[in-house]
């Protein structure tokens, strides 16, 4: 029987079911060319403009999908030898009621925005955004795999804005030295043109982009009348001087230290679709801090890339490990995680002291990247980071080159491709290293994707082998990603391995468009030998997958909400063997109304029998899991408004209800005027776990123990952000993040029978005094702050004034002070303080 509520729901959307009949609207627009330059100052009385045909059939994308658009938009296209001009006029009848924020550049506002998007390949899968506001902040994006977007990619362009009585205007112009094409005597672009009415929260386009039909790009129309332009062949070298002011360590403690350093960012179009990246000396002072946590788990925590020489061009390095809709790919695993390169040294903790490196050094890094005119993507990046001494003569850090080729070839007008990664790293290992990291590591990828209309077919397959000493290979095997040492699984663990090795393999078909329905299947199978955290992210090897994934969308908005997403899961894990690891269902929807507010509301039900088999015991045998369930919600409040409060609860019980989990997350984002606006959220948890892993304990005859306790946690995390904007050019932005977690454990026990069917069979008192009689707990505090100044003081060239602050404590107890007292004894331990001057100087021919 169908569901009462999704009854009401399909009979509310009847109506939509058919896409609405809409008028015919022209794909192609002609682009003029302008004998001379219009002036860029968002007037539209250059005789250019006068002559140029108005592109004005400009239809709704969303709330309603076709549907006539509010106010009018008008746009023109020109160019000359060097730069693409376009002017667009937004009509608005209340000229006075246009949202109009500043902020930093690149920072998306709550603000009407006007977006010109170019796919200069013309490949239907890659391209360009120059998004502007009426303030006349600017943005810009480079797009990859017909949607994504990579929003490190900057580029050196102007733009000019009015706002007058007819409503706003922008007039761009877009140096074809910025853009990647195939020169010829006729070039055609991939073209569309968008704009955002934010008190309406409505986005129109020309031509209409579909939400309910799959890809992005391939949507655009075209952008013909480009005649002779030349190959858009640039050099751009930005140096960089920075000073920076930060604490030592020295055997009367700590003393300030100055330090002088030069650098620089180099960019070549080797040819005009291929472009050299290469930096020296490599600076990311001004990027803002990671996120405080205390990671209990066995698993290495993921944080994502912020370093801009990375982070731009990324998604053509891009290679998923685990990307099922499921799991949203937001696990991070992946062949290419570019956090190893300039890491924290690895062996810091055995060979380092206070004194140490906290990073590596990137002495440089290049990258080649393009699309060549047969539909070849290509990607090679290498880096090489120098060596870090620890105390003495050790070594903490061993230098090390790493390097990374991707390609990936388009057929059937992109509605297909196939590619391929390679990565690897080697290493100069010496005595204090050989027996702790790989010599080598190497990985291989194919992927390849099909799409048939409203489907697509994927899949993946991938290899690593990785070489040692003997002990380096058995600390491998015995990491928690492996677990070769587990007592109850076929897995053998050889202590004379030099080398290892394994594979991964991935299936997906999918339906990506549609009005009302889209989904998902994918199966997944990794060997317990795959390794590819050398140069990669992975968490764990040994296990298949088979997730599922069906979604109800309601897009056409009616008297209740503006849109509606409904989802169903369900996956399921085992081991290589057949372990059964995890069996959920999963069902959760988002909602607009017509207010604007956001209703978020979700939960995942454990079934049937399941084992833990890695973070349990850490390496001991697997343990029978009972079931669980999890729900969650969230609101949020209209995001136009100037005050926007909301607030998420997750909650999850197990156990058989002796463990249990809570999660409040409040935020507030403020804006209080078109200048200034800050952010804050508060993360409170209280998290009850009865079989929490404690220890293994080796006895005096070998026996090893695998002991488990109860353990009563609280965290309390806050994140401040500050935004001041002086002009679209200038602007200061503060970070702070002071975090606090604290735990008492008790209640000792040890593993019985793990597999036992009742939760009291399974564990056994743990009779060892000096551990059971007090097991202690924890008090983790930490704070971490950035201070950034930034002034765009000419086009590409950036004066950077940053101040960052660390402060850290930890004691084996949990303590009896509030959480008032935790923070105000953290603001008590020494800081860590670390100011820079950065300034970067941009050249180009």
């Amino acid at each position: 029987m169908m569901p009462a509520f999704l009854g009401l729901l399909l009979a509310i959307q009847t109506q939509s079911l058919t896409p609405a009949s809409l008028p015919l609207v022209p794909r192609t627009v002609h682009a003029v060319s302008a004998p001379k330059a219009p002036v860029l100052d968002g007037l539209d009385d250059d005789e250019v403009w006068k002559t140029a045909a108005p592109i004005t059939q400009f239809l709704e994308a969303r709330p309603a999908e076709g549907a006539e658009p509010k106010f009018r938009t008008e746009g023109r296209v020109a160019y000359d030898s060097r730069n693409l001009y376009v002017f667009v006029r937004a009509y608005d009848p209340h000229p006075d009621s246009i949202v109009r924020l500043l902020s930093r550049r690149d920072d998306q506002t709550e603000s009407d925005q006007m977006i010109v998007m170019i796919d200069s390949y013309h490949d239907k899968r890659t391209g360009y955004e120059f998004v502007v506001n009426p303030a006349g902040v600017k943005a810009d994006y480079a797009i990859y795999n017909d949607g994504n977007e990579d929003g490190a990619w900057d580029a050196v362009w102007d733009v000019a804005t009015q706002v007058d009585s007819l409503g706003w205007t922008a007039e761009y112009r877009i140096p074809f030295s910025q853009l990647r094409f195939a020169p010829g005597p006729n070039v055609t672009f991939g073209f569309l043109l968008w704009r955002n009415i934010q008190r309406f929260t409505s986005q129109v386009t020309w031509p209409l982009y579909r939400p309910s039909t799959s890809g992005f790009v391939s949507q655009f129309g075209e952008l013909t009348g480009l005649e002779g332009l030349a190959a858009p062949r640039r050099a751009e070298i930005a140096p960089y001087v920075l000073t920076r002011n930060e604490p030592r360590a020295t055997s009367a403690g700590f003393e300030r230290n100055q330090a002088l350093s030069v650098g620089g960012d180099a960019k070549y179009a080797v040819a005009s679709n291929l472009t050299l990246n290469a930096t020296i000396n490599p600076d990311f002072g001004q990027v803002e801090a990671d996120p405080a946590q205390l990671n209990l788990s066995a698993f290495e925590t993921f944080f994502s890339e912020r370093r801009p020489f990375f982070v731009e061009g990324a998604g053509v390095f891009d290679f998923r490990v685990n990307c099922f809709v499921v799991v949203d790919c937001q696990t991070g695993e992946a062949l290419f995680y570019s956090r190893r390169i300039g890491r924290s040294p690895e062996l810091a903790g055995l060979y380092g002291d206070a004194s140490s490196p906290t990073s590596t050094k990137i002495l440089g890094a290049a990258k080649l990247t393009g699309r060549l005119a047969g539909g070849l993507s290509v990607g090679f990046l290498d880096a090489v980071t120098d060596r870090v001494g620890g105390v003495g003569e050790t070594t903490i850090e061993p230098g090390t080159n790493y390097a990374v080729l991707r390609a990936n070839q388009d057929y059937a007008g992109g509605n297909g491709s196939v590619g391929f990664m390679l990565t690897s790293v080697n290493r100069s290992i010496d005595q204090w290293t050989d027996d702790f990291m790989h010599r080598s590591a190497y990985t291989g990828g194919l992927d390849a994707r099909r799409r048939f209309g409203r489907f697509e077919v994927s899949g993946s397959l991938m290899g690593s082998r990785v070489s040692g000493t003997r002990t380096a290979i058995a600390q491998t095997q015995q990491d928690p990603v492996h677990y070769f040492q587990r007592p109850d699984d076929d897995l053998a663990f050889d202590s004379t391995r030099t080398s290892l090795s394994g594979y991964t393999t991935e299936l997906r078909f999918a339906k990506v468009g549609g009005q009302r329905t889209v989904f998902e299947t994918g199966y997944g199978r990794r060997s317990a030998g795959f390794e590819i955290n050398d140069l990669g992210f992975l968490q764990r090897a040994d296990i298949q997958t088979w997730t599922n994934w069906f979604a109800l969308r309601f897009r056409k908005p009616n008297q209740v909400f503006q849109q509606l997403n409904w989802n169903f899961n369900w996956w399921q894990y085992w081991t290589i063997e057949g372990l059964p690891l995890e069996r959920s269902f999963n069902t959760n929807v988002h909602t607009q109304l017509n207010n604007r507010w956001w209703f978020h509301m979700g939960g995942t039900l454990g079934i049937g029998q399941t084992f833990c088999d890695r973070n349990c015991t850490r390496g001991g045998p697997a343990v029978k899991v009972d079931h669980f369930f999890s729900p969650w919600g969230g609101i949020q409040m209209d995001s136009r408004q100037a005050i926007v409060p909301a607030l998420w609860v997750n909650y999850s019980r197990s156990d058989g209800g002796r463990s249990r989990y809570l999660n409040l997350n409040p935020s507030l984002n403020v804006k209080v005027s078109s200048k200034f606006s800050t952010n804050m959220s508060v993360n409170i948890t209280k998290n009850r776990d009865d079989s929490k892993w404690f220890r293994n304990v080796t006895d005096s005859v070998g026996v090893t123990h695998f002991t488990f306790a109860h353990l009563e946690q609280k965290e309390l995390g806050i994140t401040w952000r500050f935004n001041y904007t002086f002009t679209p050019g200038a602007s200061l932005q503060v970070y702070a993040n002071p975090f606090v977690s604290k735990g008492t454990y008790s209640n000792i026990r040890e593993v019985a029978n793990p597999r036992a069917d009742s939760y009291a069979d399974r564990f056994q008192p743990f009779l060892d005094p000096t551990v059971a009689a007090n097991p202690g707990g924890f008090n983790f505090t930490q704070f971490r702050s950035n201070v950034v100044f930034r002034w765009e003081y000419r086009p590409g060239s950036t004066l950077f004034l940053v101040w960052s602050q660390g402060r850290q404590g930890i004691a084996p107890l949990e303590g009896h002070r509030s959480f008032r007292g935790d923070l105000g004894d953290l603001f008590g331990q020494r800081a860590d303080d670390v100011f820079l001057v950065k300034v970067s100087y941009w050249l180009n021919r």
